[in-house]
């Protein structure tokens, strides 16, 4: 295969590396027969200065055509760029996700702490430990979380920590935690690490970050869904219909929309494919 570089979402240039392009198919859940054959049908379209959102678009337009389940899965970071614009949804999202992931969580709470009084999108409970979490959602992949809002998030952080501290009956550690759609900073990283500030991003901790987070419990939003216009997409967000499957769970809301028989059932075949986990 030739040699080339792609221009990223940051508009510096790189080397294209194959294999980022295939690991990203196998994580979406494609096979390698079906990765092979993505692969092999892109190759005409490869040339300098090829943008990555152009090569992965088309690789998700092939994807499609071999598996609804993978096409869903790979559309997952644009998928959650579109659940903006308030950024409400990916409170709610960040939410379930924990929710799912065993911890008692409430969203949007007003807390007072030793100073004023905070609005927090998500406090999550378990057994040993509270958390409050400021979520922070960018609907542009090169948008990143600067080190100015670690700062002012465990400032934040500190005032509510005060107040919680004072009530005895919790024996639990309390911990921040800043979670977001896109990327940090190294400065961000290195604040959060050395503050004990608990951050969670897009690529963040390695391994335990969000998209092995929604993976593991195969928790996807509506906006994976291509057969969603994307005013129908907004239309179901309205309605506090963020995931797949609350989709399935609710589908009378499709009735309620208008949806005809038809697109109904595209639209929820769909959703069932994306939220079956298949075997290899």
């Amino acid at each position: 295969m030739k040699s080339f570089d792609v221009i990223k979402a940051t508009g510096e240039k790189e080397r294209f590396d194959l294999s980022k392009l295939k690991r990203s198919m196998s994580n979406a859940g494609a096979d390698d027969k079906t990765v092979r054959k993505v692969v092999r049908a892109l190759e005409p379209k490869f040339h300098d200065g090829i943008t990555t959102k152009e090569l992965y678009r088309e690789a998700y337009k092939l994807l499609s055509h071999f598996s609804e389940y993978s096409a869903g899965r790979y559309k997952l970071k644009e998928a959650i760029l579109e659940l903006g614009p308030s950024g409400y949804p990916f409170e709610e999202f960040i939410g379930e996700l924990l929710r799912r992931h065993g911890y008692n969580t409430q969203v949007g709470v007003i807390t007072p702490g030793k100073c004023i009084s905070h609005e927090i999108d998500v406090i999550a409970d378990n057994d040993s430990h509270r958390y409050m979490i400021e979520c922070k959602f960018h609907n542009r992949q090169n948008h990143h979380c600067a080190v100015s809002i670690t700062l002012y998030i465990q400032a934040r952080f500190e005032d509510v920590k005060y107040r919680w501290e004072e009530d005895a009956a919790r024996n639990k550690e309390y911990i921040g935690w800043l979670v977001t759609n896109t990327r940090f900073t190294s400065e961000a990283i290195k604040y959060g690490e050395c503050m004990g500030l608990k951050l969670l991003s897009w690529s963040y901790p390695e391994g335990k970050a969000l998209k092995d987070l929604i993976t593991e419990v195969n928790l996807h939003p509506v906006t994976c869904l291509r057969n969603l216009t994307k005013n129908e997409k907004h239309q179901l967000l309205k309605h506090d219909i963020v995931f797949c499957q609350q989709l399935l769970e609710k589908r009378e809301i499709l009735d309620l929309l208008r949806f005809n028989h038809n697109k109904k059932s595209l639209i929820l075949n769909e959703a069932e494919n994306i939220c079956t986990v298949e075997s290899a």
